[in-house]
């Protein structure tokens, strides 16, 4: 079994990183390059960096704080946020993205995914739905900053029906949610915020937790 991925989350708004409760409520969790730093000392196996405003006001994910980000830190990181087209793609992996993260456009328009991927590789391209893209980042609204847990039977039931890895998100509140939907939702890898942003919980104990569930983790 490969092993098991655990990944904070950079919701990032005006640029800040910020975190509420389903998008809502928003509180100022510091600057992006800094808490990217901070998880990278502390063993993150990747970092996801979303802008998440950026669809909905229209405008473009910010390049400068990508760029400023990618610089301090060497672990993979995934953007995403605003990204509408091949050539928004080629400048966050030319930022230092190492993989784009497509939501709202993959809905609109599955064509970008399936084009993205042939442009750049399936490795690059992670969305909610499966069109040529190379992962699933499945988040529930309903449980985001809830801290209540992961909705298992949700990330069970896309995983049993994909063959593509799921990266379970929204709900993290204790560290025994993170083996819960490992185990019983059949995730390969999970994206926490909260719990890691106002220092409930490192991501090295986090590992250690999911070592003594029996869970393969790279400490």
């Amino acid at each position: 079994m490969l092993s098991v991925r655990i990944i904070p989350c950079l919701d990032v708004h005006d640029g800040r990183v910020v975190k509420g409760v389903k998008f809502q409520e928003l509180r100022d969790a510091g600057d992006p390059v800094v808490v990217a730093a901070a998880y990278e000392a502390q063993g993150a196996d990747e970092l996801v960096f979303l802008d998440i405003t950026a669809s909905s006001d229209g405008r473009k994910t910010m390049v400068d704080v990508v760029e400023r980000t990618a610089d301090q830190v060497f672990m993979p990181l995934t953007v995403g946020g605003g990204l509408r087209s091949i050539e928004d793609i080629r400048t966050m992996l030319n930022a230092g993205a190492d993989k784009v993260s497509l939501n709202t456009s993959a809905v609109k328009n599955p064509e970008l995914v399936l084009e993205a991927a042939r442009k750049f590789g399936s490795q690059c391209i992670v969305v909610a739905q499966s069109y040529g893209a190379g992962e699933i980042l499945l988040t529930s609204m309903d449980c985001d900053g809830t801290a209540a847990g992961y909705d298992v039977p949700l990330c069970r039931a896309v995983a049993e029906a994909v063959e593509l890895p799921v990266i379970a998100s929204g709900g993290a509140g204790k560290l025994e949610h993170l083996a819960e939907v490992l185990k019983e939702g059949l995730a390969s890898a999970v994206l926490a915020a909260s719990i890691f942003h106002f220092g409930t919980f490192t991501v090295r104990q986090a590992k250690e937790h999911l070592k003594s569930a029996g869970l393969p983790v790279r400490l």
